[in-house]
């Protein structure tokens, strides 16, 4: 579970209940902490997210491709053997004030990209764009939503952006939701790659390493952590 760090009186507290597991690298788990209950939990957790680790690849390469880079150059950056999935469960029960609370306050992933599991009956994800709030529909049967995150903001040299979102809560219906986090392995520098760096696209992003280590503190002061390694 998660421990929220109280850091000033009016700071905006998460209605939401969340409990964490990172899935890989396999010497990184903590199987000692995983429910036993159900008993299928843990095989499946483990083919959800090894089928996700085809889809990270397959969507690296795809935003690679669309700037005319060579396809493994996110991939290269984001060291798939050491590369870390934290899968989070979301449990948002019903707030008997959604207008004085939200689910989770406004934030940008500090992922390279994040696949989110959506609950199919009850909307709450909602995105920033030109300061108006937009819900993510639920109507979409099996889908699931990816959402870029700081990482591969810095990497595209800004190019493709992580955007701000938000969970709103709800006054008579829980709502669960499942994030999968793909953050690059910590000990490899992150910065814009070779291509996306020019005379009229100067670097806009200086070079950064085990950049999870500042996010936790930058969400709950409502900073952006990426402002830290903007030039």
């Amino acid at each position: 579970m998660e421990t929220i760090l109280i850091l000033s009186e009016d700071q905006i507290l998460d209605w939401t209940d969340r409990l964490y597991h990172i899935v890989s690298p396999e010497d990184k788990r903590q199987l000692q902490l995983w429910p036993e209950k159900p008993e299928i939990f843990r095989e499946i957790l483990q083919e959800y997210t090894t089928k996700l680790k085809v889809i990270v690849e397959v969507v690296l390469k795809a935003m690679a491709r669309s700037l005319n880079l060579e396809e493994n150059c996110f991939l290269d950056k984001y060291g798939e053997e050491r590369a870390l999935m934290m899968a989070r469960f979301n449990f948002f029960p019903p707030c008997p004030r959604p207008d004085r609370s939200l689910g989770q306050k406004p934030h940008a992933d500090g992922s390279a990209i994040t696949i989110v599991l959506q609950d199919k009956e009850v909307e709450g994800l909602q995105f920033l764009n030109d300061d108006q709030w937009f819900r993510v529909p639920i109507q979409l049967p099996h889908a699931l939503l990816i959402n870029v995150g700081d990482h591969i903001e810095v990497m595209s040299n800004g190019v493709f952006k992580s955007p701000v979102h938000r969970v709103v809560t709800n006054s008579e219906r829980e709502r669960t939701s499942v994030a999968v986090f793909c953050t690059p392995d910590p000990d490899n520098d992150i910065e814009p790659v070779d291509g996306v760096v020019s005379e009229t696209r100067p670097r806009l992003y200086k070079k950064m390493q085990d950049y999870q280590s500042k996010y936790l503190q930058y969400y709950q002061k409502g900073r952006r952590p990426i402002e830290s390694v903007k030039i």
